[in-house]
């Protein structure tokens, strides 16, 4: 029998995961499972190998998706409303009418919750199986006590006390009891240690979906950095102590676990570097379209995160003149996939954090540029039987400006007749049954203007844009300029320009509050106030990566703990540990360091080399660093940061702030409505 048919039998949820996490070894096909009983089953090694990779399956749903991504970042000093509007997320975002009725909380606890009850129940059949290997089986009750800290550092971190549940109940108790937060800290330290003594260096049956050695380690140096902002301690040293020295462990001995960090910022997010990607402690793997498996999967957790963090262009122009909304509409879009949301866009701080003469981690975080794309070589290949969103030919990509669109536009009319031309032309190729097509992009060589695919070159991300935007480029219709450009520099640009800082309401001295789309904006035409940097980390843009004609999602791998937050730990544990601030500042340099564009600018004077470090150079560079990875709450939670931080940089969220309940999120009502014992069991203030 197939391995998918004997899962789907078993297992109602999660099947595209599990189906995912299987590897050709498993032996499934020596007896019939439809013929015997679940508790039989899963006392037979493959049986319950099957039903482990359930405790991965959190990490390809809501808690690593959307609702994860957007509660462990927004409410901190580096999100806000784009064009002041305050109609979506204004609860996680600014702390307006918070209640426990967030959807996106509630998420991330049924999904933590639904997922820690699946690693109790597989570590306790681990000791009831009749047969197996013994070393295979201590690794995989080690993922599962590592998947099972994963879950409460979430639960723990984000709602404060909640209830441990170490054991399988299947008649859930309706009157659950919370239990400390030093409780809960020490649960996970065990588990972590346990884990990282057991988890091999290289992943069970070599399936990179896995967790291994470096990623217990990693999460327990994240851990013990959580736990001393809890005042915590062990063994007569502070968690801040250990999370140095795990963190030390880690750096000193990268080799002996299989752990690295990429020379170069720009290749980790490069399109080549996602499925495996070297700097990666532990990743959620996204689903290949081009593995049989994929037709079989019947899950709907592929994550839409990336498209909350753009602007609509529709919006911004409106109409078919510049961005060729005629020849593909917003929605549809094969180079940027869907973007229809705008909701999360970054403060003025964290835009101000970069110094982009130096830091190469601007472009390659945020995308400035924007660009028209072409279908040519979809158009050779496929001809009349080409996908609609890859069926633009590169003269209907091609804009040429005209006076009403200069005068629309601000751009200088000595422009009128010139032409901007399309950045990218994808490629369109047919995955699978159900992902159906892929868009592969690649760039135009600038000043080859023929629409001849020999003029396509491959670059590492598609998604990055030249640094700065040069004055005579012409592959780009609209740009937001981070350097301030005169109105001498504009006029010189045929490509719509606008100062980033000028997208800010000076009201608003902490640099949360966007202007609004109003006719006195000061914008030509005022709709440009839609604008603002999009950070794309999670736009992935290659071959697998997309969800054929759902542009709402991507399929791309996601990371949830890499190498270069354990130098940024490093730092921070040493600043609270013992107050060395050269010491901290080796640490970050590490990071700047490979972040200089060019070797020579990694020195004092361009102010890349710190000599030494303090707190507020710990939360830039992981603004720098992290901004969109699923840490900033976290991190402001721990360092007490929330009503300085805010106050200084988001006041937009600092009005609502109240440090007596927001420094936990509520618990859910879902939850709360279903026990006997919820006025006992309380909602964190809410």
């Amino acid at each position: 029998m197939k391995t998918q048919n004997i899962k789907s039998v078993l297992y109602k949820c999660g099947v595209g995961l599990m189906i995912a996490l299987a590897v050709p070894s498993c032996k499934l096909d020596e007896y019939n499972p439809t013929s015997l009983s679940e508790e039989n089953v899963l006392r037979d090694f493959n049986g319950w190998k099957a039903y482990q990779s359930n405790c991965y399956t959190g990490l390809w749903g809501s808690l690593i998706g959307m609702p994860y991504g957007l509660v462990s970042e927004a409410g901190t000093d580096l999100w806000t409303f784009p064009y002041n509007n305050h109609n979506q997320f204004k609860d996680i975002l600014a702390y307006e009418e918070f209640t426990n009725s967030s959807g996106v909380v509630r998420n991330v606890w049924d999904f933590a919750y639904g997922s820690i009850n699946d690693c109790n129940k597989t570590i306790e059949l681990a000791g009831q199986l009749t047969d197996g290997d013994a070393n295979d089986i201590k690794v995989l009750v080690a993922e599962a006590r590592f998947l099972r800290a994963y879950y409460y550092s979430v639960l723990v971190t984000q709602f404060g006390n909640v209830p441990l549940v170490l054991t399988d109940d299947p008649e859930k108790s309706l009157t659950p009891q919370r239990s400390t937060v030093p409780e809960i800290y020490t649960q996970i330290v065990t588990d972590l240690t346990a884990a990282a003594q057991d988890l091999p260096v290289q992943p069970f049956e070599n399936n990179a979906q896995r967790a291994t050695k470096k990623a217990a380690l990693g999460l327990l140096a994240r851990v013990y950095a959580q736990g001393g902002g809890e005042g915590l301690s062990e063994n007569g040293k502070t968690y801040w102590q250990r999370a140095k020295e795990v963190a030390d462990d880690l750096i000193n001995n990268q080799g002996q676990y299989n752990a690295t960090m990429y020379p170069d910022f720009s290749q980790v997010f490069a399109s080549a570097n996602n499925r495996n990607n070297a700097e990666a402690l532990f990743s959620a793997y996204g689903v290949d379209p081009y593995n049989p498996s994929y037709d079989v999967f019947t899950g709907n957790t592929r994550p839409n995160l990336y498209l909350h963090f753009y602007p609509k262009f529709d919006d911004a122009f409106s109409t078919a003149d510049i961005f060729k909304r005629g020849v593909n509409s917003n929605t549809s879009n094969a180079y940027y996939g869907r973007l229809n949301q705008q909701f999360f866009a970054p403060t003025k701080y964290l835009i101000d954090c970069f110094d982009a003469r130096y830091d190469k981690r601007w472009e390659n975080t945020f995308a400035t540029a924007f660009a028209n794309y072409s279908g040519e070589q979809a158009r050779a290949s496929l001809g009349t039987s080409v996908p609609a969103p890859a069926n633009v030919a590169y003269s209907a990509a091609t804009v040429t400006l005209t006076a009403a669109i200069c005068a629309k536009y601000g751009i200088d009319p000595i422009h009128i007749g010139e032409k901007i031309y399309p950045y990218a032309d994808v490629n369109a190729r047919n995955a699978s049954q159900n992902a159906t097509w892929q868009y592969i992009p690649m760039i135009w060589q600038k000043g080859a203007y023929n629409g001849e695919t020999s003029d396509l070159q491959t670059v590492a991300n598609a998604n990055v844009h030249p640094y700065p935007l040069a004055a005579d480029e012409d592959r780009f219709f609209a740009y937001l300029s981070k350097d301030r450009l005169s109105s001498e520099d504009k006029k010189a640009r045929r490509y719509v320009t606008v100062n980033i800082d000028d997208l800010f309401d000076s009201s608003d001295p902490s640099g949360s509050t966007y202007k609004a789309v109003t006719s006195n904006n000061g914008f030509t035409p005022s709709s440009l106030a839609n604008l603002f940097p999009a950070m794309m980390k999670f736009n992935h843009n290659f071959d697998g990566a997309w969800l054929g004609s759902n542009f709402q999602q991507k399929l791309g791998n996601i990371m949830i703990i890499r190498m270069a937050e354990i130098y940024l730990i490093a730092a921070e544990a040493t600043l609270h540990a013992n107050g060395n601030g050269a010491a901290a500042a080796g640490y970050l340099n590490e990071l700047r360091k490979r972040a200089c564009r060019n070797p020579s600018d990694f020195n004092a004077a361009t102010g890349m080399m710190l000599t030494s470090a303090t707190m507020n150079d710990v939360f830039d560079e992981y603004a720098r660093e992290l901004c969109g990875e699923f840490n900033r709450w976290a991190l402001l939670k721990r360092n007490k940061a929330f009503e300085t931080r805010l106050s200084a940089h988001n006041r937009t969220a600092a009005a609502n702030f109240t440090p007596a309940k927001h420094y936990n999120r509520p618990i859910p009502f879902n939850f709360l409505n279903q026990i006997n014992n919820a006025d006992e069991f309380g909602n964190n203030g809410y």
